[in-house]
């Protein structure tokens, strides 16, 4: 009997996500060539979803195709990441100064107040911990969907989407670091401070401005990433750090 396209379609993702998570967590290490036929007979399930998972995590940058045929696990430096996170911070800045330009209504507008209200209360009232962190990395996370919802493009979203899927490029790709970093609550205020300055920029309807401050707080991802790799103990928090060959700090500026 064979699969119907739903039950293929529900087996690829949950391939998908078993297969990301092997990555990240380094059970499938950097360099590790990725067997189809030790993949079915692991996941349990066909080789098309176990296919169709592989394709979609070379997308996503996990994989790397082999001339001869197959994938293996990619490796990445610091140079790739800040490529990564600015990739996000350049749309992300687009979404923002269209969502000015075109202008928003008072409902949405609204919403991203209340999103805002809600990382305010985490930030500078309690401050985000390590206990905290999960509800700051959802409200997070909902504030970026948003000002993407806002600039009202599906193609734009689109691209936005891939670009988040980069390793280590989403908006919450290092927030458990962040929680740890003795700079912690300084670098919170100051994300924080940004994206209150974008609601104002959206409201006000100043595109320009909107689109630098998004690009901006993008970039503190990467004062993150820095900050963490001075740290052994914090490499280990970020997700896939097993994945990154460090450079030396020189290096990595060039």
């Amino acid at each position: 009997m064979r699969a119907s396209p739903e039950g293929t379609s529900s087996q690829t993702v949950n391939a998908l996500l078993k297969l990301r998570e092997f990555i990240l967590s380094g059970e499938i290490k950097a360099g590790e060539r990725m067997s189809e036929l030790l993949l079915v007979e692991r996941l349990g399930v066909s080789r098309t979803p176990v296919r169709a998972a592989l394709v979609r995590l070379e997308q996503e940058g996990l994989l790397r195709a082999l001339p001869s045929g197959g994938f293996v696990v990619d490796a990445f430096n610091e140079r790739d990441i800040h490529a990564a996170i600015e990739i996000r911070g350049t749309l992300e800045g687009l979404a923002a100064r269209l969502a000015a330009e075109r202008g928003v209504g008072q409902a949405h507008l609204e919403d991203l107040k209340h999103c805002l209200a809600g990382l305010d209360e985490l930030v500078l009232e309690s401050g985000v911990t390590v206990d905290s962190f999960s509800a700051y990395v959802e409200l997070n996370e909902q504030f970026h969907r948003i000002i993407v919802d806002l600039a009202d493009s599906a193609v734009l979203s689109r691209q936005i989407a891939r670009a988040v899927s980069l390793p280590f490029a989403s908006a919450s790709a290092f927030v458990m670091v962040q929680a740890r970093l003795p700079e912690a609550q300084t670098m919170f205020s100051v994300a924080q401070d940004h994206l209150r300055c974008i609601v104002r920029a959206i409201e006000a309807r100043e595109g320009q401005r909107a689109e630098a401050l998004m690009r901006e707080h993008a970039r503190l991802a990467r004062r993150n990433l820095e900050l963490a790799l001075g740290n052994r103990e914090m490499r280990g928090l970020v997700p896939g750090s097993n994945l990154i060959t460090f450079l030396s700090h020189a290096a990595a500026r060039n």
